[in-house]
């Protein structure tokens, strides 16, 4: 992850992409097993990022060692309470993966084609959507501006986003008017609009809410109990409070805790919560190819690369890969996700052999030093050093 400046465009962000993927990874059945990290530098990749000023983090790595859990700092900084590994938390963008895996199996189903046009399944509701295919909403190129750049202009975009009452509707219709917008299919410009439209494509065709088509086609399959698409802005159980420095971070400048937080705002764009483990659960299974058939599969991880701005950093349908991460192992694959309160990030190595989902407890006002210490966790975790 690059240093970043702290501005108002990443607070709705519901992924800036710090770290994205890259193409296929080797399924981790395949491969022989392989050594895994060092365990305690594992763990003081994590610490040092709670020195750095994130309030606390979680994570899980699955490699050829077997399994880590590792955790620091604190869960909530009211009570004192220590983060636990189990503990849930807002997974931000990468509820994109979930949206486009669900989009895919109705592909598998031919209940959607891919390269059809948008304007058949939803008349009237995507701004030039005659023009605009299922695949160029996955793969964020189809023009549509990012309705978060129109929310962020509010005078106090963070407290306003956490008290939202949008439905995907009113998301889609703030950009419907914005000019300038490039050609369907010419432009690779991440836009969290892409999979509200997505989300209301998968309940048009099921006839069923989305949180019900996740939790039957994904969640309840895998079991992934400690994940979630809720409808409430309350985070429930065991679970990590998000927090942000709105004040600035001077000297006796103290935290917002914005845990609770109206799902509203994003949606399918970044309303899911998880655990580490339930992420590092399903991207196994994406990558394995137990959750779509292989042509289908091979669809998702078809990489193309993002802005000039992002070397190394290429973009699928629902999965990232970044080659920044292990420059000398091949790029890495999953996503990321920022909401407020939080960032997460879960990827496998390219040859699939190693794996983690972290979670720190600050998005928008992460420090350039935790964020490099964050990456440091990513990268003991990911590359290999034999």
């Amino acid at each position: 992850m690059s240093h970043r400046k702290v501005t108002a465009a990443s607070v709705l962000a519901a992924a800036t992409l710090l770290v994205p993927l890259a193409a296929p990874a080797t399924p981790a059945t395949a491969a022989a097993p392989a050594p895994g990290a060092d365990r305690a530098a594992l763990q003081r990749a994590l610490d040092a990022t709670v020195a750095a000023g994130v309030p606390g983090a979680v994570a899980e790595v699955r490699d050829g060692r077997g399994v880590w859990r590792g955790r620091s700092g604190t869960a909530d900084l009211g009570t004192g309470r220590a983060a636990h590994v189990g503990d849930r938390f807002r997974a931000g963008s990468v509820t994109k993966s979930f949206v486009a895996t669900v989009v895919l199996q109705l592909v598998a189903e031919g209940k959607v084609r891919l390269d059809d046009d948008i304007e058949g399944q939803l008349p009237g509701v995507v701004p030039n959507g005659a023009h605009i295919t299922v695949r160029q909403l996955l793969h964020h190129t189809s023009g549509l501006a990012n309705y978060t750049d129109v929310l962020l202009k509010k005078p106090d975009p963070v407290r306003d986003a956490q008290r939202a009452t949008y439905t995907p509707h009113e998301l889609i219709a703030l950009v419907a008017d914005l000019p300038n917008r490039p050609a369907p299919g010419t432009t690779w410009e991440y836009s969290n609009t892409h999979y509200v439209v997505l989300g209301l494509l998968v309940e048009r065709v099921t006839e069923r809410p989305l949180r019900h088509e996740i939790d039957r086609r994904i969640l309840r399959p895998l079991q992934l109990k400690g994940t979630s698409f809720p409808t409430t802005a309350r985070l429930t159980g065991a679970r990590l409070h998000g927090y942000e420095w709105l004040e600035g971070r001077g000297p006796g400048a103290v935290p917002t805790d914005l845990t609770e937080f109206s799902p509203a705002a994003y949606w399918a764009t970044g309303t899911l919560v998880s655990t580490t483990h339930d992420l590092n659960t399903f991207y196994e299974a994406l990558l394995d190819g137990r959750l779509l058939p292989p042509r289908l599969t091979a669809e998702m991880r078809a990489m193309s690369p993002m802005n000039p701005g992002r070397p190394g950093r290429s973009y699928g349908l629902g999965l990232e890969t970044n080659g920044n991460t292990c420059p000398s192992g091949g790029p890495v694959v999953g996503h990321t996700g920022e909401v407020v309160g939080y960032q997460t990030f879960s990827f496998t190595s390219a040859d699939g052999r190693r794996q983690i989902t972290l979670s720190v407890k600050t998005g928008l006002t992460t420090t350039g030093e935790a964020a490099t210490t964050a990456m440091k966790v990513l990268s003991t975790a990911l590359c290999r050093t034999e």
